[in-house]
Parts: structure tokens; C-alpha cells; sequence
């Protein structure tokens, strides 16, 4: 990308430079998960300030640097090293510094490190302020269209172990109600899909490969249809993925009706509330199950369609 770095500051200045960046303080820095234009201006006018730059990755650091032509001690602070490493990064708020920690892409301390340096620098009694910014989970959720699900789950990374992967991904399948965030490995990525297929095969899944990069692409479908799609093109096995596995609709007993009283509150709300406040509403006030409630709601909505 070529761009004038000075000219960058000086907007980043524009933006964020009326904003208090107290001294002697931790500041997590999100950066590009793919795409270097979605640094935030708050978090070039940040690096600016900053007397040291820890990463995970001075390399990567270094490059984040001079692409916006500054230069700054670089701290490397990673998986092996975090609490040790944490102990320059507190000597520097000692003298009164700004230090920002950045990890190789996204959020700090999302699947990333982070929460050793945050949980250090807190215990000293020192500052700690987030920049946010992109964060591959939620980049995933946005897309995912998962209107049946009520909140989220981040899952991350599974075990490699095939035993333990599968006690785990059984785990979080089994959860009622929320969208499942997991990360995967491109060597690691037909396994996975084929035990998804496997495991729960009408569970809808939203596959992301590349998010933000100039080869992105987002597919959703059935468990049970993505090892033929992905077998279809040798491109889609290749790099960093992201899936959110779909709410699991929640499986009623027969003889496990809503009683009477419950479903006629839901319908009054649910004809002049969207349906998840009706929903929530409806279960404070019955006490019926919200996943019950939800159902109910749905079969509502859909007899209202048609």
C-alpha cells in the first residue's frame, strides 16, 4: 500500500487527537486481521504516542511501524514469554511511559496473548485501555446470519488431540441456543468439517477463509454438505478460517407443552415487539422456558406468514 505516512498522522492526529492518552498506562491496540486500511485513526495517533511498541511478533510490529514511518523499541511478548516479558512492560509504566501491545492480528488476549500482560499490569496498579478494533470472531458473527441464535460462544481454537477434538467439539455442539465461534488451521481444516458432517450434519455452519483479504470468501450450508464443497476446489483448504457453527434448536419432549397462560402472553407481546424482546419478556413474566418461548414464537411468526 502506498501511502503518505505523514499525511496518515496527521489525519489520525485530526481524529483522535482530542482524546486524553493518559501516561503510564498499558494501551491494547486491535490491528488488521487482512486488510491494513482497517487500522482504526485512533490507533495510528495511539502508536504515535507510544514510547514502546510489546507485540507478539516483532517482525510484524516492526513492519506495522514503518508502514506508518515511526520508529519505537519494539517488546516481543508472546505465549512462551508473556509473564516474564510483562516485567519490562512494567518497568516502563514505572518511568511513566505509554506502552501499546499489539498481537500479530485482531484483538489482544482473543485467542491471542494479552490477559497475562492485562492481569500483570493491573495487579501493579497501572492503567489498562483498549483501542478497539478487528476482531475475526466478531467479523465471522456479522456475516453468519444466525437469526435463531441468542448470544454467542467463542470457542476458539480446539484441541489437535482426535480423542480430546472430539470430546470438545461435542461440547460445544451440544449447547442450546447460541452461535459457536471456533478458529481453525488450514492443515487441520478437512478433519474438522468431516467431523462436523459427522457429529451434527444438519447443523447449519458459516465458513470464512481469508476474512478481509483479497481472497476472502464466506460459504454457508449444512454440516453435511461442506466436505463435498470443500473437496470441490483445492483454494478453499487454503488459509486462516473462521466458522460459526449456527444455534442448535432446542429439542422439546412431547408431552412438554408451554401451558396456556405462557403462550398468551407471548402472542400479545410477540404482535407489538420484535420477537426476542417479546420472548424475554414473556419468560420474566411466566417463568416458561426462553428456548421454549422462542419456538413458540417462531411457529407464531410463521403461521402469521402464511
Amino acid at each position: 500500500m502506498n501511502i503518505d505516512a505523514s499525511l496518515l498522522r496527521q489525519a489520525a492526529q485530526a481524529a483522535a487527537g482530542g482524546q486524553q492518552y493518559p501516561a503510564a498506562t498499558l494501551y491494547l491496540v486491535a490491528t488488521p486481521i487482512g486488510n491494513l486500511a482497517d487500522l482504526s485513526l485512533r490507533a495510528i495517533h495511539l502508536l504515535g504516542l507510544a514510547d514502546a511498541l510489546a507485540c507478539e511478533d516483532t517482525r510484524q510490529g516492526g513492519s506495522l511501524l514503518r508502514h506508518l514511518g515511526l520508529h519505537k523499541p519494539l517488546i516481543a511478548l508472546h505465549q512462551h514469554n508473556e509473564r516474564e516479558a510483562s516485567a519490562s512492560v512494567l518497568t516502563r509504566l514505572a518511568a511513566g511511559e505509554r506502552v501499546a501491545y499489539a498481537s500479530d492480528a485482531g484483538t489482544p488476549a482473543i485467542s491471542d496473548p494479552g490477559a497475562v500482560l492485562v492481569q500483570e499490569v493491573v495487579a501493579a496498579g497501572y492503567r489498562v485501555l483498549p483501542l478497539p478494533g478487528p476482531s475475526s470472531a466478531v467479523t465471522a458473527l456479522s456475516v453468519a446470519g444466525d437469526t435463531a441464535a441468542q448470544g454467542f460462544a467463542f470457542a476458539g481454537f480446539l484441541p489437535t488431540k482426535a480423542g480430546e477434538r472430539r470430546t470438545a467439539l461435542q461440547a460445544v455442539l451440544a449447547t442450546e441456543g447460541q452461535s459457536q465461534v471456533v478458529f481453525e488451521a488450514p492443515h487441520r481444516i478437512v478433519d474438522l468439517i468431516a467431523l462436523l458432517a459427522e457429529l451434527a450434519p444438519e447443523r447449519r455452519v458459516t465458513v470464512c477463509r481469508e476474512l478481509t483479504k483479497q481472497f476472502e470468501s464466506i460459504h454457508t450450508a449444512p454440516a453435511a454438505a461442506l466436505p463435498a464443497w470443500l473437496a470441490a476446489d483445492a483454494q478453499r483448504q487454503r488459509g486462516e478460517f473462521v466458522l460459526v457453527l449456527h444455534a442448535r434448536a432446542p429439542v422439546a419432549a412431547a408431552d412438554d407443552a408451554l401451558p396456556d397462560e405462557a403462550l398468551r402472553v407471548l402472542t400479545l407481546l410477540a404482535t407489538e415487539l420484535p420477537l426476542k424482546q417479546a420472548v424475554a419478556l414473556a419468560a420474566q413474566i411466566s417463568g416458561a422456558p426462553r428456548n421454549r418461548l422462542y419456538e413458540a414464537g417462531l411457529a407464531l411468526k410463521r403461521g402469521g406468514d402464511e
